[in-house]
């Protein structure tokens, strides 16, 4: 009962008592319906946010094409490609014709495009995000061509420029300006890039115009043109026709379709009639019939007309885009607030739905709680010994018809099972205990015989060798009745032995330390002469002796083992120390723990169990409010504090026997403690008689010693000292004696002994030093009264 796995580690790895298997972690029950809650949640959303977003991507970027293809671009790159066509003309006119009307007309048509190109260069630098592809580009180079119009202009003025020079400027310009505005039609939206083509084509038809124009005025005052000049004219006339018919006329709509019929018109065959009537005459010279007149008024009208028609087209190119943006941006807001409403349907019904579901499943809980909470009651009332109805103490749980009502029946089935079982476990329990008590009881019984016996033999033989083997067979016995009183107390049970009267801490110490195996290395030193109530003193020798033997047993062989007492402020403190590996600190708070509420213990199953010892401690402190504590020695091993409460230490009692000589009598001469040598008669062996083996040893001083003159049948007549002879409890105190009874309370331990036990220190040490005494005439010095024994292991001349 010794072993209490002092040294013993808790193994590494070891699983929660409320985890899973190994490696698994479980999840609380509102995580798992959050995470219900929460993964269609986030499942939906990403895909929500997602639509949301192309579409509002989309909106905003047909929004910003629009923008720039109507108002921020498109107006002014439409009003620089006017300006800069009729700045064309008039130049030609111009370079032909200098002064007059035409060189005021130039400048006044100067002023109007300088104008324009300042509206448009801001934009040249223009670059945002969401703009038409090649947009920039065609805005950039139309902005470097722009920067030379000055240049032109200026060498116009002075004749540097010829009139080739300068058309080839303007059209550069111009096609720039076209590609400006070709860009702008290239959105991400097919319907506006339909709608965005012809407005391109018109544009085309319009510098077509512009370029006949042109050329035909410088041609006019001369009358003739040259060859690349009239191929221009009839490569412009073929291009305008095929774009007016093939491309621009079928796709008008609306207000548009009045122009349909604009090639049917005076002013449109007026044109190709002039056209018709260019010929090519021999050599590289065409000459031109004086229609000037008649051109310059149709061109005027087809001009205004494709104006007016462009000017349409652009309307209608604003509601096609912004149309279409408008729907896209209402698809967006509705699917936007469908999704959220969507969204928070889900939300709220996952939620509900895993509200209702937990607190069903909390239900269960609170249910099997319940059972929890009413099973050790149930067992309470079973150690008890009250009858107990199984079917009484569960309390059903409704069905239902879903998994959870099964649940709930099974839940059902379960308590109903554990409470039957509890009930047939505690019975099971209690009548172990009973058979173990009784077995118990009987090996007491037969523990008393033995010591009976034992007596017997210890009066019957005197042979030294004899009486040895005996005291060694008395102190096995002894230590073996306090096992069988662990036990008795495992079992539910008390130690029967009894005191009448209070006993010396001191005697109580001592006799702790006579049912220890290794009792020589424990060392005992006692402060005042505090005296414990008779109700304490058994259970305080057992107490004391278990965590004796622990001390012992859990340090090197040669160690001492340190036991001090004090009084202290609240009762008496013992302190047990020993010099071994001790424990760690998580294994000093369990032990602890469970000294400060022992638990029931079930006997078959921690039979295995290396820490019965503690448990009988545990169950003796509690009942007679010991407090025990283990902490860490300062040598490395382990320290117990015993506080024996101010209850269980009485004052001195009036009728309690002298206490043996103090110190400083132990000076005195041998000769005034030791009793007179009597002489030998016939050289024989004093007659032991029963009551009186060891007065010599244990008597106090001046007492009179068997075999005394009182005694004339004495061998001290012989005049040798005779031979110790053993009397029963001779060397304890008057107040821990007890009479030999063989129902006397023993306990033993769960396993056998390892070695052989010592012999008892005070009996065999004073047996030894009178053997000596008879044998050879030395003269040993008596044990200090008031100390601790220190016995010796006897040598070959002792035996």
């Amino acid at each position: 009962m010794a072993g209490w796995g002092r040294n013993r580690r808790r193994p590494t790895g070891t699983p929660d008592d409320t985890s899973g298997p190994a490696g698994v972690r479980r999840l609380r029950l509102r995580t798992v319906l959050l995470v219900v809650v929460i993964v269609p949640t986030v499942t939906f959303t990403p895909l929500l946010a997602s639509g949301m977003s192309q579409l509002f991507g989309q909106w905003r970027t047909e929004k910003v094409q629009m923008d720039l293809a109507t108002t921020k671009v498109g107006r002014p790159a439409a009003d620089l490609f006017f300006a800069l066509d009729r700045e064309r003309r008039l130049t030609a006119q111009v370079q032909t014709a200098p002064g007059g009307a035409a060189r005021d007309r130039l400048a006044e048509q100067r002023a109007a495009t300088d104008r324009a190109v300042r509206a448009f260069r801001p934009l040249t630098a223009l670059d945002p995000a969401d703009a038409q592809e090649g947009l920039a580009e065609a805005l950039a180079t139309t902005g470097r061509e722009l920067g030379l119009l000055d240049q032109q202009r200026r060498a116009v003025d002075s004749g540097w420029s010829s009139g080739r020079q300068a058309f080839e400027y303007y059209s550069g310009v111009i096609e720039s300006g076209l590609r400006v505005l070709a860009a702008l039609g290239n959105t991400g939206e097919g319907q506006v890039n339909t709608t965005a083509r012809p407005l391109v084509d018109l544009l085309w038809i319009v510098d077509m115009v512009g370029r006949e124009d042109a050329v035909l005025a410088r041609g006019w005052p001369t009358g003739r043109l040259t060859r690349s000049e009239y191929n221009i004219v009839t490569e412009a006339a073929g291009t305008r026709n095929h774009l007016m018919h093939a491309r621009v006329v079928p796709a008008l709509t609306g207000e548009e379709t009045r122009y349909a019929k604009m090639t049917d018109g005076q002013a449109w065959r007026t044109m190709t009639a002039v056209e018709g009537r260019l010929s090519l005459a021999d050599g590289d010279q065409v000459r031109l019939r004086d229609d000037s007149a008649e051109w310059r008024s149709s061109a005027e009208t087809v001009t205004g007309q494709l104006r007016e028609l462009v000017g349409l087209r652009f309307e209608h190119l604003g509601r096609v885009g912004y149309g279409h943006a408008d729907m896209i941006f209402t698809v967006f807001v509705s699917i936007s607030t469908v999704g959220v409403l969507a969204l928070g349907l889900v939300i709220f019904t996952s939620w509900r739905l895993t509200s209702v579901l937990r607190r069903r499943i909390l239900h269960l809980r609170h249910d099997a709680q319940e059972l929890q909470e009413r099973l050790p009651d149930v067992v309470a009332r079973l150690e008890r010994g009250e009858d107990v109805d199984a079917d009484a103490e569960v309390r059903m749980i409704e069905p239902t018809g879903d998994e959870l009502g099964e649940l709930g029946q099974a839940l059902n089935l379960a308590r109903r099972s554990a409470v039957r079982t509890a009930v047939r476990q505690a019975e099971q329990h209690r009548g172990f205990q009973r058979m173990l008590q009784r077995i118990a009881r009987r090996t007491q019984i037969l523990i008393g015989l033995q010591l009976k016996k034992l007596d017997e033999l210890e009066r019957k033989h005197e042979d030294p060798e004899v009486l040895e083997g005996l005291f060694d067979l008395d102190h096995l016995t002894a230590r073996l009745r306090r096992y069988e009183e662990n036990l008795v107390i495992l079992g539910g049970g008390q130690p029967q032995r009894r005191w009448r009267k209070p006993v010396r801490l001191l005697d109580v110490l001592r006799a702790a330390q006579s049912e220890v195996q290794d009792y020589r290395r424990i060392s005992i030193d006692v402060e005042g002469e505090p005296w414990i109530a008779e109700r304490a003193v058994g259970p305080l020798i057992h107490v004391l002796a278990e965590l004796m033997e622990n001390a012992t047993t859990f340090s090197k062989p040669l160690t001492p083992v340190e036991v001090r007492a004090a009084p202290v402020s609240r009762g008496v403190a013992v302190e047990i120390e020993d010099r071994g590996l001790g424990m760690e600190p998580e294994q000093y708070d369990a032990v602890n723990a469970l000294l400060q509420s022992p638990p029931q213990l079930d006997m078959m199953t921690h039979a295995d169990d290396v820490r019965l010892g503690l448990y009988v401690v545990a169950r003796l402190a509690a009942s007679l409010g010991v407090q025990v504590e283990l902490r860490s020695s300062a040598f490395g091993g382990t320290r117990v504090i015993v506080l024996l409460p101010e209850t269980l230490v009485v004052d001195r009692p009036r009728t309690a026997p002298e206490p043996v000589a103090a110190p400083e009598e132990a000076a005195a001469p041998r000769a005034a403690t030791e009793p007179p040598r009597p002489p030998d008669r016939d050289g024989a062996l004093p007659t032991r008689a029963r009551g009186r083996a060891m007065a010599s040893v244990t008597a106090a001083p001046g007492s009179p010693l068997p075999g005394s003159p009182a005694a004339p049948d004495s061998p001290a007549a012989s005049g040798l000292r005779p031979l110790p002879q053993r009397v029963r409890q001779a060397s304890l105190a008057e107040e821990l004696k007890v009479p030999a009874d063989p129902g006397d309370g023993g306990d033993q331990e769960s396993w056998a002994e390892r070695e052989q036990p010592a012999r008892s220190g005070a009996m065999i040490g004073a047996f030894q030093r009178q053997s000596r005494k008879r044998r050879t005439g030395e003269d040993v010095s008596p044990t200090p009264p008031g100390g601790s024994p220190e016995p010796t292991s006897p040598t070959t001349e002792d035996r």
